[in-house]
């Protein structure tokens, strides 16, 4: 039996406690795991720096974005991601109809990233900004025989337009965004212009297109502008050219790569700071410049190799439209003959 006085059993068990809590492992808060389907070199950097900044250590996994939205549904309740990070509203829109994806409530967040770049429901924000455009063969085109997508199903670019394939969600949101704007008969129409215009079958990638055009295969084509960086980063002297498409009416066909916080989450309210951090000033130019992208905080600059490409009127309806509409549009470029 104990003769320890009372006083003194209190400060073992104090002095007890103390030596468990600095002894125990890490608490789950310090960790934070997140599902990314943008590859590593791209998403490495961020993280390295979060780390430094807050101590919170973070762990990734990579794959395809359908195969990490398939793991989130099969893991359910077990999961141990805590945010997911994906390219393509189409993509990000897919997460939360499966309901991988929970709503957040931030004001930063609403702050940060305008309106049409996220979710209505909250589910998920975008974090960067891809332009899809048009480029050309500055031998075989000028900037003023130039205008819009829907021209692109002229006749007078007969034998002259590259694609890529109908398979890519890119070119998917790419045609929801032309039904949302026109209809999905008018956008037909459109599509079934650019199949009748196409130079050759269409590319299996936005690099392989590119390189097409500047080959004088075709003398026009559509792709995201950061594969026009990327290739004129390492061929600066090809005769190809980037073309602001819509600038009178409607603007530049945008989309985002974005994140939301997983439903199942074990550290929901960290998994939100992370997502407010990525929003931040502080970490979009890491966000956006090593893939060349822009970024979705209009306060923040884009990279000069990036601004260097000129201004334009991005399209203003909300990309969520890419995603609601994706199977339509995916049954359109099928009839319309676009593979």
């Amino acid at each position: 039996m104990s003769r320890h006085h009372p006083a003194q059993q209190t400060l073992r068990a104090f002095a007890l406690a103390l030596t468990l809590l600095c002894t125990a492992p890490a608490a789950a808060s310090d960790k934070l795991v997140v599902y990314s389907a943008r590859i590593e070199a791209l998403i490495k950097p961020l993280f390295e720096a979060y780390t430094r900044e807050t101590g919170i250590e973070i762990q990734y996994v990579t794959d395809k974005e359908g195969a990490l939205v398939e793991r989130l549904k099969a893991e359910g309740a077990k999961t141990p991601a805590d945010l997911l990070i994906t390219t393509d509203a189409g993509n990000l829109w897919q997460a939360a109809q499966e309901g991988v994806l929970r709503a957040v409530e931030s004001a930063t967040l609403d702050k940060a990233v305008p309106a049409n770049l996220r979710d209505p429901r909250k589910q998920w924000y975008g974090l960067s900004i891809r332009a899809r455009t048009l480029f050309f063969n500055t031998k075989m085109a000028k900037a003023t025989d130039l205008s819009t997508y829907e021209d692109l199903a002229s006749p007078k670019w007969r034998g002259k337009l590259c694609l890529r394939s109908s398979k890519k969600v890119y070119n998917q949101s790419l045609v929801a965004m032309l039904i949302s704007e026109h209809g999905e008969a008018r956008a037909e129409q459109i599509v079934r212009g650019w199949v009748a215009n196409l130079a050759t079958e269409p590319f299996a990638d936005d690099t392989r297109m590119l390189e097409a055009v500047a080959a004088g295969q075709c003398a026009v084509g559509i792709a995201n502008t950061y594969y026009y960086g990327r290739l004129m980063e390492k061929r600066p002297d090809l005769p190809l050219a980037i073309f602001w498409a819509n600038q009178d009416d409607g603007g530049v066909h945008v989309n985002v790569s974005g994140a939301g916080v997983t439903r199942q989450a074990k550290n929901p309210a960290q998994a939100q700071k992370l997502l407010e951090w990525l929003a931040s000033p502080k970490a979009q130019n890491l966000f956006a410049d090593v893939n060349l992208e822009f970024p979705v905080n209009p306060t923040v600059a884009a990279d000069p190799a990036v601004k260097a490409w000129g201004n334009f009127k991005a399209s203003p309806i909300n990309v969520v439209e890419a995603g609601r509409l994706q199977a339509t549009a995916v049954r359109l470029m099928d009839r319309a003959g676009y593979r």
